[in-house]
């Protein structure tokens, strides 16, 4: 499959997600470039199952990116200084605010859809992992609203 068909048609997702992990806009394109270069050098994907995949790798750069030495000696950016002027929705910004664990499957579950034994199987993690994530994420999530 043509890696530039695969660009246009899922870099939004693939962006989407490398953000919830990173919470970085600008560390989510460099992961967003690393996904697609490895598509590039992918022989052939499996029909069908791109978005899989595309998803898989971003999940793992993501990880590979906040294992690393040099993000963790890295300070982020004051969150006014992220924004873009646009009105962001109050869930959006308390789920923002959740560890990474929790908001990555509150975002696969709700805005890519995601069974969870889909996340389990792309974040590599055992389904009551994902079950346990979602409940206490939700949680807290509401608590964070409650509060705001």
């Amino acid at each position: 499959m043509d890696v530039l068909y695969l660009f246009h048609r899922y870099r939004d997702d693939v962006y989407r997600l490398a953000v919830n992990y990173t919470h970085n806009p600008q560390e989510a394109e460099d992961v967003c470039q690393t996904v697609f270069l490895k598509a590039l050098e992918q022989q052939a994907l499996a029909p069908g199952k791109e978005k899989a995949w595309l998803m898989q790798v971003t999940a793992n750069e993501c990880r590979n990116l906040l294992r690393s030495a040099w993000w963790r000696k890295t300070v982020p950016l004051d969150e006014t200084m992220l924004s873009s002027g646009t009105q962001v929705d109050e869930t959006v910004q308390a789920l923002g605010k959740l560890k990474p664990e929790y908001r990555v499957v509150l975002y696969l579950h709700y805005y890519e859809q995601l069974t969870s034994g889909e996340i389990a199987h792309l974040l590599k993690i055992p389904t009551s992992t994902v079950t346990t994530r979602l409940d206490r994420g939700r949680k807290k999530l509401k608590k964070r609203l409650e509060e705001g």
